[in-house]
């Protein structure tokens, strides 16, 4: 049989030959198991198949232009790969340039799991865009994005990768124009479109991606569940914030015309005050970790329906290629030879996606686990912050009301060793003791007491 151009370019979607479904994950880091391999992970200098490729995505500028203003981003690769002319290079992307190379490694590679760019801002209106929280979480997405292409062993040695980290801006710019034109990719998007659909009743898919597309189903609808469930926990948590302050601030005003609750006031705004503190970092964790891992993994589900809508695609065509050959009579020997092509087509797909699967699914695991564990670590210092405050808050009280005790000394000096101990108080405070002659007296003599701190 003889194989065209297409039919050998095809094959470069499938791993290589050699390749292992056991590889490093590309994801995330090899995590050591033993003392050697922990030893073993300083050696990457003498390791030709260690990591050799680091980006980094940084430094933000903005660009006002009379057509449009944009943010452009500062790539940085440092490598030790020979097919690079240099080891560092320097340039400056915006985001329709990583679109551009989205886009031309889904079409290079239609059924391997392409990583998600972050979405186009365009809910809260252009002047969001611009605001520096944005630029700084799009900043981190798109450092990932370059990344995960980095560790991918197939994505890495893409052509257009590299020209996106080594181009100038010119250099990528007539680049671009030499790609598929407009009306060209409009075909492509017709033809894929008609293909899904006629793809939804693929005869012969194996069990295997049935599966897939089950377990993608489930998983977006528990993503998408996620993300709004978090969003609303983050709203109320804002909402309660600033109520939070509001309470704090009438305590601090109040104490100024109460002179007898002073001291009460005073230590519950400043409860108040310290919780208000702790809600903040609560937030900023929540924000920083949770939402950009499922808003990742949001965009995934999308990304890996694509991929198995493509690979049915390709299903399709051989079953109908097989079905022609049935009905039939003549140029048998032409459709052989097609089907022949289509099931070479079909096996290279799907050992790619399998391969990417596997490793896409262990690395969702160490990601959300990752993300969960800094939720719940957050979440321990808050109610260990708030706890503290409110125990503070508690000692304090205690010195300043009426105190009705049998034995004064093991009831007051307990409150005065924890007051010492939390720090609301140092050892050398003077603790004033009145009876109602207004004579002092030592604490262990006294049966009813008004306790007063003068800090």
């Amino acid at each position: 049989m003889i194989e065209t151009e297409s039919d050998r370019s095809f094959k470069c979607l499938a791993y290589p030959q050699d390749a292992s479904l056991t590889e490093v994950n590309s994801f995330s880091p090899l995590m050591p198991t033993s003392p050697s391999s922990m030893i073993n992970q300083y050696k990457f200098e003498d390791e030709p198949e260690s990591k050799d490729l680091f980006i980094t995505v940084d430094d933000p500028e903005s660009h006002i232009t009379a057509i449009e203003t944009f943010i452009t981003y500062r790539v940085v690769t440092k490598t030790t790969r020979g097919e690079f002319d240099s080891s560092e290079y320097e340039v400056r992307r915006r985001y329709q340039d990583f679109l551009w190379l989205k886009r031309r490694l889904e079409e290079a590679h239609p059924t391997l799991i392409i990583p998600p760019l972050p979405e186009k801002f365009i809910i809260k209106g252009v002047v969001e865009r611009f605001n520096d929280k944005f630029i700084e979480t799009r900043k981190k997405a798109l450092h990932k994005f370059l990344n995960r292409i980095a560790d991918h062993p197939t994505l890495t040695f893409n052509e257009d990768f590299k020209i996106f980290l080594t181009a100038q801006a010119w250099e990528l710019s007539s680049h671009k124009k030499q790609g598929p034109g407009l009306f060209n990719r409009m075909g492509q998007t017709v033809k894929a479109v008609a293909s899904s659909m006629r793809g939804g009743a693929v005869k012969n898919r194996p069990e295997v991606f049935t599966e897939m597309i089950e377990y993608v189903d489930i998983f977006s609808q528990k993503i998408s569940l996620l993300d709004k469930i978090s969003h609303r926990v983050y709203k109320e948590e804002k909402d309660y914030l600033y109520e939070m302050k509001e309470y704090g601030s009438v305590h601090t005003l109040w104490s100024a015309s109460e002179e007898d609750l002073v001291d009460i006031l005073k230590g519950l705004a400043g409860c108040i005050d310290q919780c208000c503190k702790a809600t903040e970092k609560r937030m900023a964790a929540l924000s920083e970790s949770l939402f950009p891992a499922v808003q990742e993994y949001l965009l995934y589900s999308e990304i890996l329906m694509g991929v198995l809508r493509r690979r049915d695609q390709i299903q399709a065509d051989l079953d109908a290629k097989i079905d022609a050959l049935y009905n039939k009579k003549t140029e048998n020997d032409l459709l052989s030879e097609e089907i022949g092509k289509l099931e070479d087509k079909v096996e290279c797909a799907s050992n790619a996606l399998q391969a990417d699967w596997d490793r896409w699914k262990q690395s969702m695991r160490l990601d959300m686990k990752m993300a969960f564990s800094n939720v719940a670590e957050n979440n321990i210092h808050y109610y260990e912050q708030v706890t503290s405050a409110a125990t503070n808050t508690i000692n304090i009280f205690y010195f300043s009301v009426c105190i009705l005790c049998t034995v004064v000394c093991s009831c007051c000096t307990a409150c005065l060793k924890g007051a010492i101990k939390g720090g609301i108080i140092s050892s050398e405070t003077n603790v004033v003791l009145k009876s109602a002659n207004a004579t002092c007296f030592p604490i262990q003599d006294l049966k009813y007491v008004k306790l007063k701190l003068r800090l």
